[in-house]
């Protein structure tokens, strides 16, 4: 297997020597060149053709932001990984650089403490990352679309879809009534190119302890690498008068949380909340993990009282989104919609599966979408979900199995009374 090319893009001549010996550590990548300003950066993109591109936002010349916009222009499947500083520019410097295309984003080792520290956090952060988003497995990423995305990006960005014109959950309660088959599996190979997604042969999921539950009374979702675009596009979709909560675990640090949160909000009709402790679930609202922090349901408080943790790191996160989705089991029961969307590794896999042993609905996005399908692989290969769908389908889906489930339990009643 040949060694996956990489391009190193920074003006600090410290931190162009720390990723490339710490990269070069790895038999299985090549630093194949570096430049100093992103002019440079983009002319090495052409003559290089790496396989992916490490790029600072801040330097002379032409920065970070656009040199992406000019490899967006020739490259929009080449992988590019932003170095962040942990400040509240840096963070707004970010987001817009991923919500411009760039795959992933890591803390610059010129703002880790020694020499030695940055490049343990180079070979903790940013090596894993580099594999995952060139691997190409079926647990590999998969590089954006050659064709812009019709659906829209966060970050300071304004929605492509009218507000105003969204339908409520009341219009979609009506075209919902055929829905009977949303107890059935279905795999979507929308818009795939991918053979080892268009093959995956069905997994059989593990029986519930509990037959599936007809309401869903809190939907939570988890993401990871290439989330907070899956997640701008979910909500530039969901309607202003969605009935239940909604919890949101994203991986992200202190500071990215509390822009993301309000990025995100200015993207749909329902807000988002960076989460604290003590907050009360209530409908029609949504509440984002704060960075360094799980986010957690308060299991002795029947609606849904968040509680802020710093427990220790769960899959080597935190927030993590397991220990989320199992705490609202424990709340909620099965009346639970869990959505996992684009990540790597397989947080949210034990927590899916605790879901859906209670009776809870399940649903992942497919890894033709996903920036890297780890995360919802895992998940989908264990046979957990129940729907595995593109992402400009999920929004539906979730407005689908929510206003079904309410129009099922509200017939029940009525037959009660």
């Amino acid at each position: 297997m040949s060694p996956i090319r990489v391009l190193v893009v920074d003006d600090s001549v410290v931190v162009r020597r720390l990723v490339t010996e710490v990269l070069s550590e790895d038999p299985l990548i090549e630093v194949v060149g570096t430049a100093s300003n992103g002019k440079l950066g983009v002319a090495k993109v052409d003559q290089l053709k790496p396989d992916l591109v490490t790029l600072d936002i801040e330097m002379p010349e032409m920065n970070g932001l656009e040199a992406l916009r000019e490899i967006r222009k020739k490259y929009p499947r080449l992988p590019v990984v932003m170095f962040s500083t942990l400040t509240q520019a840096g963070a707004s410097a970010t987001l817009d650089a991923l919500a411009m295309g760039a795959s992933d984003y890591v803390t610059k080792p010129a703002n880790v403490g020694s020499i030695t520290q940055g490049m343990q956090a180079i070979r903790e952060e940013l090596t894993p990352k580099v594999h995952a988003l060139c691997r190409r497995s079926s647990f590999g990423a998969r590089p954006a679309p050659a064709q812009a995305p019709s659906t829209p990006s966060f970050a300071p960005l304004r929605p492509s879809v009218n507000p105003a014109a969204r339908p409520g959950i009341g219009t979609i309660r009506t075209s919902i009534g055929a829905l009977g088959g949303l107890g059935r599996p279905q795999v979507s190979t929308h818009g795939s190119t991918s053979a080892t997604h268009a093959a995956m042969p069905p997994t059989a999921a593990p029986a519930r302890t509990v037959p599936r539950s007809t309401k869903i009374d809190l939907v939570m979702i988890g993401s990871s690498t290439g989330g907070p675009n899956a997640l701008a596009t979910i909500w530039a979709h969901l309607p202003r008068d969605f009935p239940v909560p909604i919890i949101i675990t994203q991986h992200m640090p202190p500071m990215f949380t509390t822009l993301f949160a309000e990025r995100l909000t200015k993207m749909g009709t329902i807000p988002v909340s960076e989460a604290t402790d003590g907050m009360v679930l209530k409908p029609g609202a949504a509440f984002l993990a704060p960075g360094d922090h799980h986010l957690v349901l308060d299991a002795n408080a029947p609606n849904g009282r968040i509680r802020i943790t710093k427990d220790a790191p769960v899959n080597s996160c935190r927030p993590a989104v397991d220990p989320m989705f199992q705490s609202a089991v424990k709340v909620f029961g099965g009346n639970v919609l869990a959505v996992v969307l684009t990540g790597m590794g397989s947080d949210g896999l034990d927590g899916c599966r605790t879901a859906r042993e209670a009776g809870g609905h399940v649903v992942t996005q497919d890894e033709n979408t996903s920036v890297v399908w780890g995360m919802p692989g895992h998940v989908t290969q264990a046979g957990l979900s129940d729907s595995v769908l593109p992402i400009d389908r999920i929004a539906g889906e979730i407005i689908q199995r929510v206003g079904q489930g309410r129009l099922v339990a509200g017939a029940s009643a009525r037959r009660a009374g």
